[in-house]
């Protein structure tokens, strides 16, 4: 986890509900990019680690035999299980627990998936732990969108204007990135590559799906996104909230006389790193 931070259930209170109309999409075929990598067929088991509202666990679950999901957030968990039953997907079992206190007894699988979550953990401490939660040969995938600038030339509407929103986020809770009941002075961990190694694993391999795909954006959406993430959930803003929803949406409406925004959804990023074929779960 960052330097100098630590987790606390407030990492994300009150985004859930803005969770999935406010993210960006993964791009739509990551689930057949895994499916074709990895071989599935419908076997072995899933486990989401982190899983907020079921972005990954849902879509990837008719690939196994269970899939579970686990993640801290009570209010992430509610919104995972009516992904689930929306998209009639009946094989999922919602976890509520953090990384840290895995294995939880939840059994061995073939698949554990990182979607974007594995920043916020006690890296070494989680790679260990998946390492002999995993059957030998199974995968850690990490997914995450390509942190590229897309162009905004040839759009229908304007970008969403990110630099002002983040500005704005700045003016009302300070130049330092806040996350939970702290602040991220350094920003979020890199290195994940040597613990992995460390903790067994070989790789990795890279898989970039193309998106493809420019999205319409409202008002709404884009306040959303921004109400989505750690470093403006709606609680940092305390009795403020109000007053900065306000501002938010007077820039948002004076960024776009029609109150419609485009974006080019970004590619997907799979990194996949693969446990060896023998495996000793008692190590430490």
């Amino acid at each position: 986890m960052p330097d100098g931070w630590e987790w606390d259930e407030s990492l994300f209170a009150g985004s859930a509900p803005h969770y999935e109309r406010g993210r960006l999409p993964y791009a739509a075929g990551f689930v057949d990019a895994l499916r074709q990598a990895l071989d599935l067929n419908g076997s072995g088991r899933l486990i989401d680690v982190g899983c907020g509202p079921g972005t990954v666990t849902v879509p990837l679950a008719p690939m196994f035999v269970e899939a579970v999901g686990v993640d801290p957030d009570r209010a992430m968990l509610e919104a995972a299980r009516r992904r689930g039953v929306r998209a009639g997907i009946g094989n999922v079992r919602w976890v509520r627990a953090r990384a840290e206190e895995l294995p939880a007894g939840l059994g061995a699988f073939r698949v554990a998936v990182f979607a974007q979550s594995f920043h916020w953990m006690d890296r070494e401490q989680v790679a260990r732990t998946i390492s002999r939660m995993l059957d030998p040969g199974g995968a850690f995938v990490h997914i995450s969108d390509v942190k590229e600038p897309s162009s905004s030339g040839g759009l229908a509407h304007p970008a969403p204007p990110v630099d002002a929103l983040r500005e704005l986020v700045r003016h009302y809770l300070g130049p330092v990135r806040r996350a939970g009941q702290g602040v991220l002075e350094h920003g979020t961990p890199g290195g994940e590559a040597a613990l992995l190694v460390q903790a067994g694993f070989g790789g990795p391999e890279l898989l970039r799906v193309r998106a493809d795909r420019v999205l319409r954006r409202t008002i709404d959406d884009v306040a959303a996104w921004v109400y989505s993430r750690s470093d403006s959930a709606p609680h940092l803003f305390g009795q403020r909230l109000a007053e900065f929803d306000d501002d938010l949406r007077s820039l948002l409406d004076e960024a776009s006389d029609e109150g419609r925004f485009s974006e080019r959804a970004p590619d997907t990023e799979i990194f996949i790193w693969r446990r060896p074929a023998t495996v000793d779960r008692r190590q430490p």
